[in-house]
């Protein structure tokens, strides 16, 4: 009953005639509220019971969305953020070593992952800034960093511990400051279920659990939105960095098995794609060993296919390796023993996203063809009335979803 009555009013609260907003306090200028749900794979909702997932699709709309390579979380999360291929924005996985500078980033390093450097490319908030468009960002990956010598408006050092209903409130709480003051522009950010599906798999109880607690939630976001006397003009996205795999102890690759650890000078990334610098001379024996390997595709840097729009970054080192979906890429001293993983070719659909959209720029009940992650930033700007920074995407192939 109580899923029940959250599907009902999250249906509601695109419904015309919301005779509980006040017009005079009303702001006629467009609102975009974004949140991310870590690893929420695009089929969750088919499988499991999410009812104000479910009534958001009727309300507006909903489509498949393709992560970019590599499938890994701070890669695309930034390229939400820019529209930029992660080659091309630099954050080129979770982990990585800049020879050019010499410098190492990993998601564990928060000074690292503050340094403003590491980032190339413009993030939606600073695009929004430049223009007026005020904004606020909670937990996104790159606003904690200085970039372009620019924070968003508002942001919060990253805090794993913040409780997901707090998060909420503290959107409730931007869209309720005065209007001279009260950002357009919010992002927010929910770890899960992301650590639930590396931990039990994505067809686990837990996971299961765990989504229909994220839809629980958002019928408490949509409910404490709707009290807004602004609401009529909020455009929300939920959306998703990448989805996941099940994994399986009989499918390991132990890659040095195959190759000689003293060959390389740098290994970044982790379960089930890396990086690999090679020390010279070794390059081609390294290659050749690994490419007798099963279940395992390995690419010299600057050969990658041009689908994957990867390998051109310097970033990305000598050869990529990328297990076949399903398989596990590990380390002699590094088994690990988790039951998902995601980070695999992006045409391996268990890698795609969630994407809904609802507001007085979407269309209502509208099935989207599948498209591209970088298609996301020019979306956001059109909807802010922004012109965009230089970026992979096109308006072209979401312009679908907007009310004429």
């Amino acid at each position: 009953m109580k899923k029940l009555l959250l599907a009902l009013i999250t249906v509601s609260l695109f419904a015309s005639g919301c005779t509980f907003i006040n017009k005079k306090q009303a702001d006629t200028k467009p609102y975009l509220v974004v949140l991310s749900l870590d690893g929420f794979r695009w089929d969750y909702p088919q499988t499991y019971n999410t009812p104000v997932l479910d009534s958001l699709q009727k309300a507006g709309v909903f489509a498949e969305m393709i992560p970019s390579f590599p499938s890994k979380t701070f890669p695309n999360h930034y390229t939400l953020a820019t529209g930029l291929y992660p080659d091309h924005h630099g954050i080129v996985m979770n982990s990585f070593y800049d020879p050019t500078t010499k410098r190492s980033y990993s998601v564990s390093d928060r000074k690292a992952v503050r340094d403003g450097s590491f980032y190339g490319g413009e993030p939606i908030w600073n695009t929004a800034t430049k223009q007026g468009v005020r904004n606020a960002i909670l937990f996104w990956v790159g606003s904690e960093a200085n970039i372009q010598n620019m924070h968003p408006e508002k942001w919060y050092r990253y805090n794993q511990k913040l409780p997901f209903t707090s998060r909420i409130d503290s959107v409730y709480d931007w869209l309720s400051l005065p209007a001279k003051v009260r950002p357009h522009l919010i992002m927010w950010y929910y770890p899960e279920p992301d650590g639930t599906g590396h931990h039990f798999g994505p067809h686990s109880p837990e996971t299961k659990q765990m989504v229909e607690q994220l839809d629980s939630w958002l019928g408490q976001f949509f409910t404490a939105m709707r009290r807004l006397p602004n609401f009529k003009n909020i455009n929300f996205i939920i959306t998703s960095d990448h989805g996941m795999q099940t994994l399986s102890p009989e499918r390991n690759i132990i890659i040095d098995k195959y190759i000689d650890t003293a060959d390389l000078s740098h290994i970044t990334g982790n379960n089930p794609i890396y990086n690999l610098g090679v020390k010279p001379g070794k390059l081609e024996k390294v290659y050749a060993a690994l490419k007798k390997v099963h279940h395992l595709q390995v690419w010299k840097h600057d050969s990658l296919p041009e689908r994957l729009h990867y390998g051109q970054n310097p970033r990305t080192l000598d050869l990529t390796l990328v297990a076949d979906p399903g398989w596990s890429l590990y380390w002699s001293w590094a088994v690990g023993t988790e039951k998902g993983t995601h980070g695999y070719d992006n045409a391996d659909r268990d890698m795609h996203a969630i994407f809904y959209a609802a507001g007085p720029a979407f269309k209502k009940d509208y099935h989207a063809p599948t498209f591209r992650n970088v298609d996301v930033y020019p979306l956001m700007a059109k909807i802010l009335n922004l012109k965009p920074a230089p970026n992979d995407g096109s308006l072209k192939e979401v312009q679908n979803m907007l009310k004429k």
